[in-house]
């Protein structure tokens, strides 16, 4: 057999398919459309709509290379010769065209002759009832008939839910030999590598009823996978996937960083091949867009990064290495999968700062859990406590997981339902610390309403007063004929001007008028699904259903969320133009006061990027561009470049909204007619919301014009204090913090040298059994100055046990002891001595055995604590006095 790398495989694979008329999509993203998977885990998972029959395919058939990551067994990998959480799976499917012949004689022709695997060491189970596919097995390709397993509905035949497309399959294996057997009962089907399966094929060809009964489909599929680096195994010959060209590079790479040579030991090949199986997760991960987070796609990345980080500890790469094996993955992968390339300064840079911020942690964190465990082993027990685990998940960013792996090591479990509910009451004591009101939307009034009403039509867009009739009143809950003066309610007229709150942009207010009767409109909402519904109080005549009303919007307020919804685009793209493609909208609030906009992205924006990204948007907004907005398919809009949101799910006609050839999104909000409207962006903060979630708020029009407005007059009145011009400010606070600083060390000299002359001769000295007690009542002075005498001391003496006591300018006690190293010999402990004194003056505290600090609120008993301070030393190791 000749030898194939792994893309030439790939290749000839594409090739094939080809050549038998299918077409050949590109990989999808790792990100599914489908909200039941955190990643694609196969290669039909992109074509699961067309198998359900909820699109129509836009081709017969089709091949593909699919990117894929499977994170059940991340503990497996490196353990076992196939175990991986990123792969490629080859796959050629169909949707009506060919079908169980063409796919298994295709196959065959493949992998025999294209290839060049031995077909006498092949074998194919199949369906037992499936005698279509034993004829094609054995009338047409010649298999032996005991190289042909029938199997049981559990092992070969598919099914995609309780109801619906399902079909047998047939699955290739391949015999590696008997050095690969476990034993003399060895047999196709068992769970040794002798009898690799390397390709299953599916043929969804019923459809399953709810009885129970297969009723045949209108249009038979197939979906077929195989795993390109378990058949690039076979094709090279090699033992396990670890030792093909797809991930030789970069075991290559590992071992130049850590000097751990593949094949020196067991530890250090476990870690060789965690570290290049997840780096390629990681890599391809973050190409798609996913970022780290503390939640979904994004903690399985962290967990898969941090993983790695710490097996790089393990075999000696004590400092950042996960980017210097980047460089070697979009080397060997960016060919079939151009965003490595495209991604490469965006996954260098997120690397960098997750990777640091982890190591920063890493050792304490591996210290403590070195400690606990120890504990847990001394005395016996076979769990490590929960609390400990949260502690390492919520102080040093350990994932449980990680946690319970390095437990499983030392043979000991994780108490993972204690974890869970220390989890829950960080959750609990978050959500009361909440300062948001969520508006429930109850009752069966607004339902009934929607069924009768269905969508009412919004008018809005084009104009904001609209002569309409009310259709329905709700008060309390309950449909109305009529509201009066003074009551409150809700209302729905039709045609509707208000914009209901949706998309992060709030609802619109204004009034409802009719001869005599006038209704503020407090807010417009959505309820029951898609019913818009006003919020009014009647503050004049009354409102009755059937009646006729002119519905008018609050036309500066509309104007200033316009502005400000518009303004959002424009940040989206500055952002996305300054920061990187990995920008993602998470969130927003369109109001008229302010715009806020949640976004993914690593780390916090220098000061430099805040003000390109505001002086790009302003910039938009002075060439004054027009502000376009049309209805066109999906498709055609996602082909145009509009950005879609929050993974939601549209329907086949869209809004699309353009800001000249700079901004293009779906959006359903309200916006300017030119970018000029806005008149201003500015950038009022920039902060962290979560863990890859960051917030900038802005300000626009007459709100942006009113900031300056006052930072300016403030600026004046400065200036004016300082009696120099506004653009002198800066230069003049400079120079005022510099002689503020100056003064304060001069403050700081001053008392540290009243403090030496203070304990020249105010030391009281007393020899006791071991050591020289030397105490003293120091008041008025900050405890790092206190410390600086005492380490004088100390050092000075080290037989010196060291208690100062004193009063400070806050009125409590603070104490402090230091045991020097002489002392510390024979046995004194200066967290006990403290524990003692504290107690004494109505505290607490202690520390460490050569020094401690503590408090008290007590400062009438500080003397006769000193006073004492010789037996509780003494004591402390029971000495005695000389």
């Amino acid at each position: 057999m000749q030898y194939l790398s792994g893309k030439d495989i790939r290749r000839k694979f594409i090739d094939f398919w080809v050549s038998k008329g299918a077409h050949h999509f590109p990989s999808f993203s790792l990100v599914p459309d489908d909200p039941s998977l955190l990643f694609t885990i196969a290669g039909m998972v992109p074509f699961k709509k067309y198998y359900l029959g909820l699109e129509e395919p836009p081709v017969k058939s089709a091949v593909t290379s699919q990117k894929c990551v499977r994170t059940n067994d991340i503990e497996n990998v490196g353990h076992t010769a196939r175990h991986h959480t990123f792969f490629e799976m080859l796959g050629n499917f169909s949707w009506g065209g060919y079908f169980k012949h063409e796919s298994l004689t295709w196959g065959w022709e493949f992998l025999t002759q294209v290839i060049g695997l031995d077909g006498s060491r092949m074998y194919a189970t199949i369906y037992k009832d499936d005698e279509e596919a034993y004829k094609v097995w054995h009338d047409e390709i010649g298999l032996a008939d005991d190289h042909i397993l029938r199997c049981g509905e559990e092992e070969n035949f598919w099914f995609m839910g309780p109801q619906g497309p399902c079909g047998p399959d047939s699955e290739i294996l391949y015999d590696q030999g008997e050095k690969f057997s476990c034993g003399p009962n060895c047999h196709p089907g068992c769970d040794c590598d002798r009898y690799l399966e390397i390709w299953n094929h599916v043929f969804t060809q019923f459809d399953r009823q709810e009885d129970g009964s297969m009723l045949p489909l209108p249009r038979k599929n197939i979906d077929t996978g195989m795993g390109l680096e378990r058949l690039t195994s076979l094709v090279q010959g090699v033992t396990n996937d670890f030792e093909t060209d797809l991930f030789l590079p970069l075991i290559r790479k590992v071992t130049d960083l850590s000097g751990v040579a593949y094949g020196s030991s067991a530890a250090g090949d476990l870690a060789l091949k965690v570290i290049s199986d997840h780096i390629r997760s990681v890599c391809f991960m973050l190409a798609d867009g996913i970022l780290p987070s503390n939640e979904g796609p994004g903690y399985v990345l962290r967990r898969l990064l941090r993983r790695a980080v710490r097996y790089g500890r393990l075999i000696g790469i004590d400092r950042p290495f996960l980017n210097d094996l980047l460089p070697v993955v979009v080397s060997e992968m960016s060919d079939p999968y151009a965003e490595l390339a495209e991604s490469q300064l965006t996954i260098r840079q997120i690397i960098d700062v997750e990777e640091n911020r982890f190591g920063r942690t890493l050792s304490q964190g591996c210290a403590l859990l070195n400690d606990e465990i120890d504990r847990a082993v001394k005395a016996g027990s076979k769990t490590l406590a929960g609390d400990v685990a949260f502690q390492l998940y919520d102080t040093y960013g350990f994932p449980l997981e990680l946690t319970t792996e390095i437990c499983s090591e030392k043979n000991l479990t994780v108490d993972e339902s204690e974890f869970k509910a220390q989890m829950t009451q960080q959750k609990d004591r978050a959500r009361k610390a909440s300062k948001q009101v969520g508006v429930v939307i109850t009752g069966d009034a607004f339902t009934a309403l929607q069924n009768r009403l269905g969508t009412v039509p919004f008018v809005g867009y084009d104009a904001l007063s609209s002569s309409s009739q009310i259709v329905g009143l709700v008060c309390d809950g309950a449909l109305v004929d009529r509201l009066e003066t003074g009551q409150s309610g809700q209302a729905v007229v039709t045609p509707t001007p208000f914009y209901a709150e949706r998309g992060g942009q709030v609802g619109d207010t204004g009034t409802l008028t009719a001869v005599r009767t006038e209704a503020a409109v407090t807010g417009c909402f959505y309820r029951a699904g898609d019913l818009s519904v006003l919020d009014i109080t009647v503050n004049s005549g009354a409102l009755e259903t059937d009646q006729f009303v002119t519905a008018s919007v609050d036309k500066e307020r509309r104007a200033a969320i316009t502005r400000n919804h518009t303004a959002t685009h424009l940040l989206h793209q500055a952002l996305i133009d300054v920061l990187g493609g990995h920008v993602r909208q998470n969130g927003s609030l369109v109001s008229p006061e302010f715009l806020r906009f949640d976004y993914t992205h690593f780390e916090a924006m220098t000061p430099e990027q805040i003000r390109q990204v505001e002086t790009l948007a302003n910039r938009k907004v002075l060439a004054n561009m027009p502000v376009d907005t049309e209805q066109m398919n999906l498709a055609d809009a996602k082909a145009k470049g509009a950005k879609a949101l929050f993974e939601e799910k549209y329907g086949d006609v869209v809004r699309v909204v353009s800001a000249g050839d700079f901004s293009c999104e779906l959006c359903g909000g309200t916006h300017v007619r030119a970018t000029g409207e806005i008149g201003l962006v500015k950038i009022v903060s920039e902060e962290s919301i979560g863990s890859g979630v960051r917030r900038l708020t802005a300000v626009t029009g007459m709100n942006s014009y009113d900031m300056f407005d006052k930072a300016s007059s403030a600026l004046r009145t400065l200036a004016q204090k300082f009696n120099v011009r506004p653009e002198g400010v800066v230069e003049q606070v400079a120079a005022l913090e510099q002689e503020n600083k100056e003064l304060a060390r001069q403050l700081a000299d001053k008392v540290k040298s009243d403090l030496a002359g203070r304990l020249d001769g105010g030391i009281a000295r007393t020899e006791l059994d071991g050591c020289c007690l030397c105490s003293a009542r120091i008041d008025g002075v900050p405890m790092d100055m206190m410390r600086e005498a005492g380490d004088r001391v100390k050092d000075k003496e080290p037989r010196s046990v060291v208690v100062f006591m004193g009063q400070t300018e806050e009125g409590k006690v603070q104490i402090l002891c230091m045991v020097g190293a002489e002392a510390l010999k024979a046995g004194y402990h200066a967290g006990k001595i403290v524990k003692a004194l504290a107690g004494l003056v109505g505290g607490g505290g202690g520390g460490r055995p050569d020094m401690a600090q503590a408090g008290g609120r007590d400062c009438a008993k500080i003397d006769q604590a000193l006073a004492d301070a010789e037996g509780i030393v003494s004591s402390s190791r029971g000495g005695t006095k000389k």
